[in-house]
């Protein structure tokens, strides 16, 4: 399929090239390496937080409950870009259809958005933890708890299917090249010959504006002073420690996205800007399971246990085999 097709006197793109790593072309095989390690450090992660919950009933409980969604959220969202940039290694012509981009845009797009209201649901959760704990079981019940996080999926959803929609609304014109290693919408508007104004409003809005991050900000304001009200300092450390995790992740996450959308058009190289996209989309969702089993007592017990239980199973094997 061409690159580039006439459609009456205008070139319409049908296919992109992606240019993200192409200052290096000699470090292909270590970045495929490097990459390879830290994808799999991420599904293993996650997946490891997923089961201790599962299997452990002391996690059962809404923070963990929002601990397990945004961990499979960060196995849904690192898998949109990585394996196609791994293979891309490979590749003399790093080349991914329009239909393509637009469908790795609308699930980027999906779990970056499902993650932003999560985090703000899980902030609701410590703010009512340590605010109102008398009324805790009751404002943070086991249905309260699957209507937040079903809300985060369908925030994600909606809001994807409208950026997604205005840019498929745009017309294209050339030239097909991202420079880049993934399809994102301000790529793509760099690209248009049509007007973007509206294009530019929305995401605008959504990231800074209507953003999740108003209400975790706020939510983290009301904690610290409540927090600064306990009169014990164990208490006040206590108290910290039940939120410690979450606001690391939480800071972490804005600031990676501060980094990667609201900088200057220009002025900054390619490299910068992959690296923006690779902290934001590649090593903040293999630090957050980190950040939890390095913060959290109970969970690094819980793994511990997972790890203990693998390690009787696989004893009794080798016992029967023999």
């Amino acid at each position: 399929m061409k690159d580039i097709k006439e459609r009456g006197n205008q070139t319409v793109v049908t296919e992109f090239i992606f240019l993200g790593f192409s200052n290096h072309p000699e470090l292909q095989g270590l970045f495929f390496l490097i990459f390879s390690v830290v994808y799999l450090v991420t599904l293993l992660g996650n997946l490891l937080i997923l089961t201790a919950i599962r299997i452990n009933p002391v996690l059962h409980t809404p923070m963990y409950y929002f601990l397990s969604n945004l961990s499979f959220l960060d196995i849904c969202y690192t898998s949109t870009t990585v394996p196609i940039m791994l293979v891309n290694f490979f590749r003399e012509k790093k080349t991914i259809t329009y239909e393509g981009c637009l469908s790795q845009i609308f699930f980027l797009v999906t779990f970056a958005g499902s993650e932003c209201v999560l985090l703000a649901a899980m902030a609701y959760d410590r703010f009512i933890a340590i605010c109102y704990p008398l009324c805790y079981p009751v404002l943070m019940s086991k249905r309260v708890c699957a209507y937040l996080a079903a809300g985060s999926w369908l925030c994600g959803v909606a809001n994807s299917l409208t950026h997604t929609g205005l840019t498929a609304t745009l017309t294209l014109c050339g030239p097909n090249q991202i420079s880049h290693f993934l399809c994102d919408i301000p790529l793509l508007l760099k690209l248009s010959c049509s007007d973007i104004s509206v294009n530019e409003v929305t995401l605008y809005v959504a990231i800074f504006g209507l953003s999740p991050c108003l209400f975790t900000a706020v939510s983290y304001m009301l904690i610290i002073s409540a927090i600064l009200k306990i009169q014990s300092s164990q208490g006040r450390q206590k108290a910290f420690s039940t939120c410690a995790s979450h606001l690391t992740v939480v800071l972490i996450y804005y600031g990676t996205v501060n980094f990667n959308y609201d900088r200057p058009r220009s002025g900054y190289s390619l490299d910068v800007v992959i690296l923006a996209s690779v902290l934001f989309c590649i090593i903040t969702p293999m630090l957050n399971p980190i950040i939890y089993s390095l913060r959290n007592k109970e969970v690094k017990v819980a793994l511990r246990k997972l790890c203990e239980l693998y390690i009787l199973s696989n004893d009794s094997r080798v016992q029967i085999s023999s």
